[in-house]
């Protein structure tokens, strides 16, 4: 039998093969950039739980999971392990072996075959035996479902999960990655339910004794302590841990407002001078109401850790409007107000006044509040303001524009307005004391 370092070799050499479109990272990072919060979806067994893992699974081509093995004082990036079964990893030496089945009423059974755990994650491994003379059909991917790892102190959502079927089709083999489970926790219960011919789901909960002295610890489990200002506030680093799992950054804001920031920002994590991959990020709150953040990143791509740093590269930005803008002769005419661009396109007489189009790039957010303009010595609000629609350029660039209408009789000469909020670039980067366990 190969060893597992072997296999996860021979699957890291495969998957350097097989290359993914050069703009997909911008695709999939353009489509979460206005979802920073991660939410719980009900799973299907062949798919990612997350909509952008799905999504790479259908453009490379091949099964990916956040599974990891820790062997010999090495840890692995998120390459493909779904085929090897937990009774190859403990064999090596990993994990705690469960063994621990249940029947369902159709003959079907669901074993937990193992479990490995640490600070930032719990991974299930289990199966699903179809009866004799029985397989699994196209439809099958919608009959199975996993809720939480539920025990002392432990309350833990699914995050994410993967598997593939056997050749014969009789048997499903996947992991579970669960949030984090209490060390106090001597049992576990996670439920499992089946969709019935009625509609309806059966419940099937599988109990097993945890052994927390045979989880693996974070490799780095640091304080920070250090924050960063941005144009309205302050974004906080609390805290990193760094586990056999994944990699956790914990955050707060304190924006003027004290609300979360218009953009959560792109903050991205350097170890020894090496990005290390980004897995999402999803808001929470203390309860004291402070909005916060937690960032998963890829596990770290070495045990010799000499520096780690975080960069806040874009964030949540605001560009205050100190001159008066002219509407005379606007004709799609742009002007730069610090780093951004607006574009007046035309001023238009209607039969209630005058109607202002403006465009501006698709993440500038103009601060409608106090937009006015200025016709016959007085200043006049806006009155509505329509949709947004696209501005094709034709050069490989859209804008977005939008109609603000203003009731006056008198031409409009200036538009006053106070500022624009849009995704302003920082590179701030903090240095994280690094202390060893």
């Amino acid at each position: 039998m190969k060893t597992i370092e072997e296999r996860l070799q021979e699957y890291k050499q495969n998957l350097n093969i097989v290359k993914a479109p050069q703009d997909l990272e911008d695709r999939l990072r353009k489509a979460l950039e206005p979802v920073p919060a991660k939410k719980r979806t009900k799973n299907r067994a062949t798919t990612w739980v997350a909509a952008t893992a799905a999504a790479l699974l259908l453009i490379v081509g091949t099964y990916q999971y956040p599974a990891f093995a820790y062997y010999g004082g090495k840890l692995f990036n998120k390459i493909e392990l779904s085929s090897l079964n937990f009774s190859e990893l403990a064999e090596q030496g990993y994990g705690q072996t469960v063994n621990k089945s249940k029947t369902l009423d159709d003959g079907t059974v669901i074993t937990i075959n193992g479990v490995i755990a640490d600070d930032n994650a719990l991974l299930m491994y289990y199966t699903i035996d179809r009866p004799a003379g029985s397989v699994f059909t196209e439809n099958s991917s919608f009959l199975y479902d996993v809720s939480k790892m539920q025990g002392f102190l432990t309350d833990s959502d699914p995050k994410e999960g993967i598997g593939n079927y056997s050749k014969d089709e009789t048997q499903y083999e996947g992991v579970y990655k669960f949030e984090p489970v209490s060390p106090f926790s001597r049992t576990l219960t996670v439920t499992f339910s089946e969709l019935q011919d009625n509609g309806k789901r059966a419940s099937y909960p599988i109990s097993f004794k945890f052994e927390a002295n045979k989880a693996m610890n974070s490799m780095l489990k640091q304080d920070i302590s250090q924050s960063v200002r941005v144009d309205q506030g302050t974004v906080h680093y609390d805290s990193i841990t760094a586990s056999p799992t994944s990699t956790i950054v914990k955050g707060h804001y304190k924006m003027e407002d004290g609300e979360y920031p218009r953009f959560p920002g792109l903050i991205k994590l350097y170890v020894n001078g090496t990005e290390v991959k980004a897995w999402g990020m999803q808001q929470s709150s203390n309860e004291d109401g402070i909005p916060g953040f937690e960032l998963e990143f890829d596990v770290l791509p070495t045990d010799k850790i000499e520096t780690v740093e975080l960069v806040l590269e874009t964030a949540a930005g605001y560009q205050k409007v100190e001159e008066p803008i002219s509407l005379v002769s606007p004709s799609d005419r742009s002007i730069r107000i610090g780093d951004e661009k607006l574009w007046i396109r035309s001023v238009t007489k209607t039969d209630t006044g005058y109607d202002v189009v403006i465009a501006r790039k698709q993440f500038t957010y103009l601060d409608k509040e106090q937009m006015s303009v200025q016709a016959g010595g007085n200043a006049v609000p806006v009155s509505s303001i329509s949709t947004s629609r696209p501005w094709d350029l034709k050069n490989g660039n859209i804008l977005w524009e939008q109609t603000y209408s203003f009731n006056t009789m008198e031409e409009p000469e200036h538009l006053l307005l106070d500022g624009f909020h849009y995704i302003k670039t920082y590179y701030k980067t903090i240095s994280i004391p690094v202390d060893i366990k």
